[in-house]
Parts: C-alpha cells; sequence; structure tokens
C-alpha cells in the first residue's frame, strides 16, 4: 500500500536574537571606529579655532604658513612676510605651531 507522505522540513533561517546581536555589535563598531572619531577631531578643530589669538604661528590647509596679526570673528590677518599680510578664514587653519617655529621675520 502507500505509505503516508511526510513534508520535508527546511530547517529554520537564523535565529532572530542572534540577527538583533549581529545588528548592535554593527552599529557598536560603526561607533567607536568612525563617528566617536570624527566627533572627537571636529571638537578639537573647534576648540583650535576658538582659541586663536594675535602672536599664533599657524599653518594652513593649504600650506600656508605665517603669524597671526589681528582676529576678527570669522577672519584672521597673517603675516606670511615683513609687510605681507593675507586674510585668511578661521576654519582654514589647520595647526597652531609651537612657538618660535617660523624663522624671525627680521632675520
Amino acid at each position: 500500500m502507500i505509505s503516508s507522505a511526510y513534508a520535508n522540513t527546511a530547517p529554520a533561517g537564523p535565529d532572530p536574537m542572534f540577527q538583533i546581536l549581529m545588528l548592535v555589535g554593527f552599529i557598536a563598531i560603526f561607533y567607536f571606529l568612525l563617528w566617536r572619531p570624527q566627533q572627537k577631531r571636529a571638537k578639537e578643530h573647534k576648540n583650535l579655532i576658538d582659541n586663536l589669538a594675535k602672536g599664533d604661528e599657524i599653518a594652513t590647509g593649504g600650506g600656508l604658513m605665517g603669524r597671526i596679526t589681528k582676529v576678527t570673528d570669522d577672519v584672521i590677518t597673517v603675516e606670511i612676510a615683513d609687510g605681507v599680510d593675507v586674510l585668511v578664514q578661521k576654519p582654514a587653519v589647520a595647526v597652531l605651531l609651537p612657538k618660535g617655529t617660523l624663522k624671525d621675520s627680521n632675520a
């Protein structure tokens, strides 16, 4: 006679709890490797820009190096050579150089 037929049960997908843990793991990795370091760099750059003062020696993102002679809200005046002053937007400042990095302009 004919034997009883049974449906072939396919294995169920991955455990839903495992999928949730993987998603949380990926979010944590993105946070600690991408978002958090970027926020830290942005905060450091904002502090650098807010604390610029006359006499500081700076380098811009474009490679211009000089001494600050005047500071306003959005723009600084930078002396790059004797009698040569240029206007630079504050966000363009990349690095605050240690005092004495640039040669004395009278030498």
